[in-house]
This record gives structure tokens, sequence and C-alpha cells, in this order.
């Protein structure tokens, strides 16, 4: 990803992301019939036939290929038993953003709670396919190790103070400030020997929002 400064000069963020493509209305407008058909458990010519189009044609409005009447946007609307404006929906779709201000996340309970560890949640995904939990986790003097967590996705771990024995699989790792740890959370894994406390730690969770 490259982004040009307004001397000409290319800065590039080392990210492998991919750049973040601008849907047409068509694309919008066929993401959102198609993903709405499959919702429905409905095959294009199952669809077609309610909206009493051409397979077609429905093929190529799914593909963002044409601009449908108004006629046949109502047609297929009322076949999907949808309002108008929810085919648009992909189209006017918002950008997530979460702010939480120091200090002001929201303290949960999950299964470390019980041994003394404390999870303050500092934002949450709106939509999309893909959940991102950011945790800020402290472990007290109360505190006791606990490595039975096992979840679905990847989780980031960055040490912020204090120090701990990290258990993932079968391998222990020293975690002191600064130091990161990124893993397959399917494995057993969390804090196997407290060795400095109090201690605290970012954990970021990653996961598929259907897993």
């Amino acid at each position: 990803m490259t982004d040009r400064d307004a001397d000409g000069t290319d800065y590039t963020t080392g990210s492998g992301a991919p750049a973040v493509a601008n849907r047409t209305l068509e694309q919008a407008l066929g993401v959102q019939i198609r993903n709405l058909r499959r919702q429905l458990d409905l095959t294009v010519a199952h669809l077609a036939t309610a909206a009493g189009i051409s397979t077609g044609m429905l093929s190529k409005i799914e593909n963002g290929q044409i601009s449908p009447s108004l006629s046949t946007i109502q047609a297929l609307a009322l076949a999907l038993n949808v309002p108008i404006t929810a085919l648009f929906a992909a189209f006017d779709e918002k950008r997530d953003c979460s702010y939480v201000r120091a200090g002001q996340g929201v303290v949960i309970e999950r299964r470390g709670t019980k041994v003394g560890h404390q999870y303050e949640l500092l934002g949450h995904a709106l939509g999309g396919d893909i959940v991102c939990e950011p945790y800020l986790i402290t472990l007290r003097e109360e505190a006791a190790p606990y490595t039975a967590f096992q979840h679905g996705g990847t989780e980031f771990i960055y040490m912020l103070a204090g120090e701990i024995q990290y258990r993932h699989g079968d391998r222990l790792y020293d975690l002191k400030p600064g130091d990161a740890l990124l893993f397959d959370s399917g494995a057993a894994h969390g804090p196997d020997r407290l060795v400095t406390l109090p201690a605290t730690y970012l954990s970021i969770i990653i996961y598929r929002r259907d897993d």
C-alpha cells in the first residue's frame, strides 16, 4: 500500500492489507441482492421467476454489470420480501469506528475472571465478517495461573507491565514489558507462571463472525 505526499514522495506503509475498493452503485446493489437471495436459500432461477425477470438478467444484476430499472428493483424487493431501501444497504454501509476513553472500557466476565484475571473490553466491531476483541487484561496479586483458554481465531498479546510465563500448547514464553506473542488460539493457552504481579497486557482476539 502506497501513499503519495503533496511533493510527490511515495510512502509505503509496509502493510499487506488490500486496498479498499470503492463499489459502484450497481456493484453494491448486486452484492446485496445476492446476499439476501442466499440468506433465503433461493437459487438464481427461483428468484428470477419470482421477480418476473430472466435468469440472465438477474445474473448480470448480481454481478453489477447492468443498471436495473426501478420497476425491476421493486420486483426484486417484493420477491425478497424486503423494503427497496434494504437493497442499497451495501452502498450506504458505514465504516466501523469504536472509541473508548481511558479507564472507560467495559469490565466483563470470562473464564479467567474466576481466578482473578480482570478483562476490560476496549472496543467492539459493529459489523462485518471479522470480529476483533481488544482486551486490557490485569492479573492482580490474588490472580492464579490458568492455561485452559481455547477458542477459534488468532490472538495477539503485548505485555505492558509485570512478568509472566505464558503457555501456548506445549511451549512456554517469558513475557516482559514490550514482548509480543501472536498465536493460533485454537490451542490451549494462558498464563502458566505469574512471575511479577500485578501484570497487565493487551490481548487482541480476531476471528470470523461465523466461527
